[in-house]
């Protein structure tokens, strides 16, 4: 879709709207009509005191919506532009928008943020209501989330961090996923190189790690369970070496398919008290199309040896909206999900990710449409609450089917620590390993400064000293 700015610069407002109504498109800025060759076009015009969207399909204009700006602050500005094209889609598209115009990725940062500002609970309400077109369910579901995350985050420690440390290795890449992850069948041979090249990151960030109580260490991917039972056991011991015992120690261990019973065995040893197994689907067929390599009963089998190895907190994550899946097949999901009784379930909304399969292959699957997965995810929250489980964080991704939510659900006591403090940003993270992206906190001004790896394993294998460098300026 091709559109023009006339009267204001502010392309990120138009192309969220635009990504709420016309999913899955490239948005391209024209400067003028005589510039416009797609058959859907809109323009944006910012007046002194009112802002217009128009609709044009073909060149003819299909819709119009003008609305008065009452207040010349740029978040009240930036507000009317995206009401006025809410309201001109809305015109043509009657799309149920159950988030209106909040496009933000943290629905609840922005009621913590205005409970900091004295702003009570039924002002926060009329503003998510009024201003931006939120609908009561969703508000709802907003507050629940950021009562669950202020029980943590009162009890927040401001000499306090959490440490990320990425494995970037999976069996295969699923259909669905654009994360920084490489098939263990091609990079094999660069598993110990970049264990060694993290360790040098381990060793130069100690000293630092060193002032601070580290609340949560949290190992995630691809898939670290991918490496071997002696590379586990090399990356573990290290992590024990380097950083102070943490107050929650999490890894994904993802994928059945690369879990074994020395494995869990290992995350023992170390103390690691907190795991995610992750089916993704409970349905076979799924499994097959996204291109898991293991069954249904493989994840069952997993789920089971770590409850033998002795892990009391097991997450697992699901995802709703994947391809060619139906009603039935998210029940029969949630059913047997209940049967193994985890502490914790993710439930994250499929977004279509441009760097993924999925996205280039498109036409070839049954996508659902905005009320199918609407009804998906009442399933998911109805089973959550008959498995005796509550919200407790929540974010969006641009692309998500239906412009939904992901939402974690665990019982009481079980709130994972590291998924809060990342999305609320009030704590430090120190993040290594390739695609890490440290976010360093000043607990006196919440400023976030962020300093980034790179994303390839053969970058970060061979420019580990460089990361090292990049560090150097940021970690005082």
């Amino acid at each position: 879709m091709d559109y023009i700015l006339k009267g204001h610069n502010f392309d990120d407002e138009v192309i969220s709207l635009l990504q709420l109504f016309f999913p899955n498109n490239i948005y391209s800025r024209k400067a003028d009509f005589s510039e416009i060759f797609s058959d859907m076009s809109v323009i944006s015009f910012l007046e002194k005191n009112r802002c217009t969207a128009s609709l044009y399909k073909n060149g003819k204009k299909i819709s119009e919506f003008c609305t008065d700006i009452l207040s010349s602050d740029i978040k009240s500005v930036k507000r009317c532009i995206k009401i006025s094209l809410f309201y001109c889609f809305k015109k043509v598209y009657d799309i149920k928008m159950p988030w209106g115009i909040l496009t933000g990725i943290r629905p609840s940062k922005r009621i913590y943020s205005m409970w900091e500002d004295g702003i009570s609970d039924s002002e926060i309400k009329k503003v998510l209501k009024e201003d931006y077109l939120v609908s009561e369910e969703k508000i709802k579901l907003a507050f629940d989330v950021a009562y669950a995350e202020k029980n943590i985050m009162e009890k927040n420690d401001r000499n306090s961090i959490g440490v990320y440390i990425g494995i970037p290795f999976c069996p295969t890449k699923c259909l669905y996923c654009s994360f920084t992850s490489y098939s263990l069948e091609q990079y094999k041979s660069k598993v110990d190189l970049y264990l060694k090249a993290l360790l040098k990151e381990f060793e130069y960030v100690e000293d630092y790690a060193d002032r601070y109580n580290i609340e949560s260490i949290y190992i995630g991917g691809g898939t670290p369970t991918s490496l071997d039972e002696v590379q586990l056991e090399f990356l573990l011991s290290n992590v024990k070496k380097f950083f102070k015992k943490p107050v929650e120690f999490t890894v994904e261990a993802g994928r059945p398919d690369t879990i074994t019973r020395e494995k869990l065995k290992i995350l023992k040893r170390y103390d690691v008290d907190r795991i995610s197994v992750n089916p993704q689907s409970m349905n076979q067929k799924t499994l097959e199309l996204i291109g898991r390599k293991h069954t249904v009963e493989d994840f069952i089998n997993a789920f089971k040896m770590a409850r033998e190895e002795g892990h009391k907190n097991i997450n697992t994550d699901l995802i709703i909206g994947l391809p060619n899946e139906e009603r039935e097949d998210i029940y029969r999901t949630f059913e047997k999900i209940r049967e193994l009784d985890p502490e914790s379930i993710t439930v994250h909304t499929l977004a279509i990710k441009r760097a993924s399969r999925l996205k280039e292959n498109l036409e070839l699957y049954q996508m659902p449409d905005l009320e199918k997965m609407e009804e998906f995810l009442n399933i998911s929250s109805n089973f959550a609450k008959k498995m005796d489980m509550h919200p407790y964080y929540m974010y969006r991704q641009k692309n998500m089917v239906g412009n939904f939510e992901n939402i974690g659900y665990c019982k009481n006591g079980r709130e994972c620590i590291y998924n809060i403090k990342i999305m609320e940003e009030k704590q430090t993270i120190l993040a290594l390993g390739a695609g890490g992206s440290t976010k360093i906190v000043d607990s006196k001004t919440d400023r976030i400064d962020r300093i980034f790896n790179v994303k390839s394993v053969d970058d970060y294998i061979g420019r580990i000293d460089e990361m090292i460098e990049r560090k150097k300026g940021g970690l005082k």
